[in-house]
């Protein structure tokens, strides 16, 4: 079960399903789908404000802790706020520890991929799907992040990165993988999991 920009047609289909029971079920996961997308676009909004309002005051190397220090903040206050687990996620990884993405994740990321590869703009895309794992049953979402050419001063091609920047980088993250992309390509997305008791 999934829902994605069409997910209206999809709940109207479980409704007609499963008569009654299928109704409340498309109701309750609809309802999370829209929480979801609410909570990552404040995340990403939080993000993005703190990283230009560092860029402009302290310049793009201090910029740098912005990603490492503040996203998992914001991240874990949201996680803490809703009850769920809120995470980034990346096609390349910079952090192993916390932007590695896991099988389910990263099925969508390429699913993700050949939507944009399409001409679907990123700037809605966004997937979802109640997911039954060996511990439990979980709701989770994934918005796509695309590039944008501030992110190239971290982000880009080797000519795109200041040489400081560059030095502060492989200084905090040796094994980097992080680097490379262009404006409006896919960087990763915002990861949400929720708990399912009852539906």
């Amino acid at each position: 079960m999934f829902f994605n920009t069409r997910r209206s047609i999809i709940a109207f289909s479980l409704s007609l399903s499963f008569g009654s029971m299928g109704s409340v079920l498309a109701q309750n996961i609809e309802q999370r789908h829209q929480a979801a997308e609410e909570a990552s676009q404040i995340f990403l909004q939080k993000l993005g404000s703190t990283m230009k309002a560092e860029m402009t005051t302290n310049g793009p190397v201090a910029a740098i802790k912005v990603c490492s220090d503040v996203a998992p903040d914001i991240a874990a206050d949201i996680s803490f706020e809703k009850g769920w687990k809120v995470t980034r996620v990346g096609t390349r990884v910079r952090n192993p520890m916390l932007a590695m993405p896991d099988v389910w994740e990263q099925k969508v990321l390429a699913a993700f991929q050949e939507r944009a590869n399409k001409g679907e703009s990123m700037q809605n895309m966004v997937y979802s799907e109640l997911v039954v794992e060996p511990n439990g049953k979980y709701f989770r979402f994934m918005k796509a992040i695309g590039v944008k050419p501030l992110c190239l001063t971290c982000h880009g091609g080797q000519s795109d990165i200041p040489e400081a920047v560059k030095a502060a980088l492989q200084e905090r993250y040796p094994h980097d993988q992080a680097t490379g992309y262009k404006p409006g390509d896919l960087r990763g997305a915002v990861s949400i999991k929720q708990p399912v008791n009852q539906m």
